[in-house]
């Protein structure tokens, strides 16, 4: 019996749920990162209000580039409709800010990609009736690279439409891709932040 008295008490294990909360933790940095990303950018008006806040920015970029790794960012789950949560992109946030001053408001801002047909379309939508969209020939550069070329712009309404000349190329890195988000930057230091839309868009 002196001797049971003497023997250390082993220590209580963990509830089985508790250790299996701990191992997530620790396991999936990758979620903790996003969840992180998602919540900078979460009262930042789709970039509008960050353009005023270089400290927040800061923040959001170093964020972003704590997401990078060398997983495969360009495969077919890269196909589909795209939908601008946040960016850096000056002329697409001009054309999200200053819309009023033409009638309208700037609905979804979107990126449609087809990696299998090659095709990329930059769209702003401007509801009900409204948008103004870029075609683009895309090729796949590398693990995360996806060059491409614009072939055509269209202003269309309701009942009109109006082409617009191709102008330019370019490429950006997929630094991010799950089934909810993509982070890219493109080739002039500009970033991006788009979920899944819940609908596909069509021309």
């Amino acid at each position: 019996m002196a001797l049971a008295l003497l023997l250390p008490v082993p220590a209580a294990s963990p509830p089985l749920r508790s250790r299996r909360t701990i191992r997530s933790i620790f396991a999936n940095p990758a979620r903790r990162a996003k969840r992180n990303l998602l919540e900078l950018i979460s009262d930042q008006d789709r970039g509008l209000r960050t353009q005023k806040d270089a400290a927040k920015r800061d923040a959001i970029v170093n964020a972003i580039e704590s997401m990078a790794s060398s997983a495969v960012t360009t495969g077919e789950s890269l196909s589909g409709t795209w939908r601008l949560m946040w960016t850096t992109e000056k002329e697409q946030l001009f054309i999200i800010e200053k819309a009023g001053l033409f009638g309208t408001s700037a609905g979804d801002v979107l990126q449609v990609i087809d990696v299998e047909k090659r095709k990329l379309n930059n769209v702003i939508t401007f509801p009900p009736h409204g948008v103004f969209f870029v075609r683009s020939d895309i090729d796949i550069a590398s693990p995360q690279r996806v060059n491409f070329r614009f072939s055509s712009a269209v202003l269309r309404g309701r009942n009109w439409e109006i082409p617009l000349p191709p102008f330019g190329q370019g490429w950006f890195e997929n630094v991010y891709l799950d089934d909810e988000i993509r982070v890219a930057k493109d080739i002039r230091g500009d970033y991006l932040i788009v979920d899944r839309a819940p609908y596909d868009w069509k021309e």
